[in-house]
C-alpha cells in the first residue's frame, strides 16, 4: 500500500558481547514500525560481507559482497554484489566509468519497480521510484550526521512508499556506496590495495 511518510531518523546501534554483538542503525517510522539494520555480518570463509534489515511492517532484506576484497572491507561494497528483498533477487546495473554522480548510480529492478540509487555525497544518497502508468514514483533522502554514539540516517521521503522502498533506502546505510563517485571509487581502490598489501604481511 502506497503511504505518505512523515520524516524519520534510524540511530547508531549495537546488542550483544563480543562476538555475538551486532551493530548499525534502528529507529522507528510512525507508518512503518519499527527498522534495524544490521551490519556487517562476516563469512565463516572470510571472503563474504552480508548486511540486513528487518522490520515490523516493512519486507526483510540482505545485501551481500563476496571476493577477496571482503577480507578488508567493513561493509559489503557493490563489487560482487547481490540483493535479496523478501524471497526475490533484485537485479542491479550500473555505469562505472561515467563522469557523473547520476550516471554512476546503482539502478535496481523489483517486482516491475525501477529504481536509481544516487549519491549526493560521502554521507548522503537518494533511492528514487521511476514513475509509471499508476504511480507517480516516490524518491527518499538519506543523510547521515553525526558522530560517535550520536551518528543517525536522517530519512526523508517525498512521495507516498511502499515498505519496500523503505527497506531498500534503509538497507543502504549499511553498504559501502563509495564507487556511486568518482572520487570515492577512487579511494576505495586504493584502501583495497593496502589493504591486501598489509594482509600479505602477516
Amino acid at each position: 500500500m502506497h503511504t505518505t511518510t512523515a520524516p524519520f531518523a534510524l540511530h547508531v546501534w549495537s546488542e550483544g558481547e563480543k562476538f555475538e554483538r551486532l551493530t548499525g542503525w534502528q529507529g522507528t517510522s510512525q507508518e512503518f514500525g519499527e527498522i534495524t539494520v544490521i551490519h556487517p555480518h562476516r563469512g565463516n570463509d572470510g571472503h563474504s560481507l552480508r548486511s540486513e534489515v528487518r522490520g515490523s511492517r516493512i519486507p526483510s532484506a540482505s545485501f551481500s559482497s563476496r571476493g577477496f576484497h571482503a577480507q578488508v572491507m567493513t561493509l559489503p561494497s557493490l563489487n560482487g554484489a547481490m540483493l535479496r528483498l523478501g524471497d526475490s533477487v533484485v537485479y542491479m546495473t550500473r555505469n562505472r566509468w561515467a563522469l557523473t554522480h547520476r550516471g554512476r548510480s546503482l539502478r535496481l529492478e523489483y517486482g516491475g519497480d525501477h529504481y536509481r540509487l544516487t549519491a549526493v555525497n560521502r554521507k548522503e544518497y537518494t533511492l528514487t521510484r521511476a514513475p509509471d502508468a499508476e504511480d507517480p514514483g516516490v524518491t527518499i533522502r538519506v543523510k547521515q550526521s553525526g558522530i560517535g554514539k550520536s551518528k543517525r540516517l536522517a530519512v526523508t521521503v517525498l512521495g507516498r512508499a511502499l515498505g519496500a522502498d523503505i527497506t531498500l533506502a534503509a538497507l543502504f546505510g549499511g553498504v559501502d556506496r563509495a564507487t556511486l563517485t568518482r572520487r570515492g571509487a577512487v579511494r576505495a581502490g586504493i584502501s583495497r590495495v593496502f589493504g591486501f598489501y598489509a594482509e600479505s604481511q602477516y
